[in-house]
């Protein structure tokens, strides 16, 4: 018996070994806003620790590949599953621009396929902001003007579509957009129409049916932040901006309960930086002189009570849109209003490890953090590679992006890393970089 157990088992963990490397494989993936946690952080190891002057090698513009064919204005980053790059881009003028979703060969930069979504009108800068949520053989893509479609990966067929004007009364806290990046958690995608009924709302990811609408009265607007996840006292949550007649707020995952708001780091222009949470705490900040805080989130009776921690006005810490990234206990990103000074803060406590310093490029930036250092990509498309360190600011490269003529040459667009490649989008352009040690 014992034998026969004992072969029954080994059969099964062999059985088991082709799912669980597909799930490790999976798990490498980039498929969706800022990565598979939203936070940021590339895993990926046995990368270059210094370039050349002029930049890594770089392997594929995808406006070369394609014959000059583009992908678009905008400032839509990237999700990278199963060797296709997906990203969306506007084309047309200020006032006919219309907009598409796209999918590349990773390996190549060869478009494999675009969809309509429909116009691009909303406000300035003209283009899609929203990164494409893909899970399975389905990808989610949201226009400035709240057309969420779900596709399919293979041709970019049309499975269901849903708009936040018309089925929600959505709208934006200010003039620039819709402009989040859908989230997937299980059964649901959770997104923001900024709707008073529908502030938040959770849709069957299968068909676009409503699972819940999260009300909060005079929410004011969908903010340009997207939904991060945190579970706290047995309570699993969605935390993101909006406008700042509420701020930061907390939506109970399972009915669509409004939990908490906290709006002293909130503006009233454009809330954009993602949250970032660890444990009880999450970390939140936007620009235009508003500040900086960490709150604690404390379970009280059947809800959540969200405590200041600690604030920082705006002239001491402010993240505009570049976003930060927390690695162990500190806070990386880029301080200033349309700014990106370096800075290292202790998230527990809101003290610098090393206060901001001016960086390698100008106006905002990116950040992105990967094998010891961030990736800082500057609104004036320098590329600068640190050290990511508490201990003290330390710049190991930089080079300049190349731009198109005559087009937008705002460098606003988040990097990602996959497969050792560095893809950055500039302007109606992908490039792909070689950033992995031989």
């Amino acid at each position: 018996m014992h034998r026969k157990l004992l072969l029954a088992l080994f059969a099964g963990l062999l059985s088991a070994i082709p799912a669980l490397a597909q799930g490790l494989e999976k798990s490498k993936d980039w498929p969706q806003w800022r990565g598979p946690a939203r936070d940021g952080i590339c895993t990926e190891t046995n990368l270059l620790s210094a370039w050349p002057k002029e930049g890594p090698p770089l392997l594929w513009n995808s406006k070369v590949v394609n014959g000059g064919k583009n992908i678009g204005f905008g400032y839509s980053s990237l999700a990278i599953v199963g060797g296709k790059v997906f990203t969306m881009g506007g084309h047309g003028g200020k006032d006919d621009m219309e907009c598409f979703a796209y999918c590349l060969d990773e390996k190549t930069g060869k478009q494999l396929w675009e969809t309509a979504i429909g116009p691009d009108k909303a406000g300035g800068y003209p283009g899609p902001r929203c990164v494409p949520t893909v899970d399975g053989n389905r990808v989610y893509v949201l226009s400035r003007l709240g057309v969420l479609m779900c596709l399919d990966t293979e041709k970019g067929h049309v499975i269901w579509k849903k708009d936040y004007p018309k089925d929600f009364n959505g709208k934006m806290m200010s003039g620039w957009g819709f402009s989040e990046s859908p989230l997937i958690d299980g059964d649901k995608l959770v997104c923001t129409p900024g709707g008073n009924d529908a502030a938040l709302v959770a849709l069957n990811k299968m068909t676009g049916d409503v699972i819940w609408k999260c009300a909060i009265d005079k929410v004011g607007g969908a903010a340009y932040s997207s939904i991060v996840v945190a579970e706290v006292g047995g309570i699993r949550q969605y935390i993101t901006l909006m406008h700042p007649s509420k701020g930061l707020v907390g939506v109970d995952a399972s009915n669509g309960k409004f939990l908490w708001n906290y709006k002293k780091a909130a503006n009233g222009t454009a809330n954009i930086p993602t949250a970032v949470v660890k444990g009880d705490l999450v970390f939140t900040s936007t620009g235009y002189g508003a500040g900086a805080a960490v709150l604690q989130l404390v379970p009280e009776g059947s809800g959540i009570t969200a405590n200041e921690v600690w604030f920082q006005t705006g002239k001491t810490l402010q993240n505009h849109h570049g976003g930060v990234v927390l690695i162990g206990d500190y806070i990386f990103g880029g301080h200033g209003h349309n700014q990106g000074w370096p800075f290292c803060v202790e998230m527990k406590t809101g003290k610098f490890a090393w206060e901001p310093v001016r960086g390698a490029g100008d106006g905002s930036a990116c950040v992105l953090y990967a094998d010891g250092h961030l990736y800082f990509r500057y609104q004036n498309n320098v590329m600068a590679l640190v050290e990511a360190t508490p201990e003290a600011y330390k710049l190991k490269s930089q080079f300049k992006l190349p731009t198109t003529s005559g087009a937008l040459g705002i460098g606003w667009t988040h990097p990602v890393i996959h497969n050792g490649k560095l893809f950055i989008r500039c302007d109606d352009q992908l490039l792909c970089y070689e950033i992995s040690k031989k």
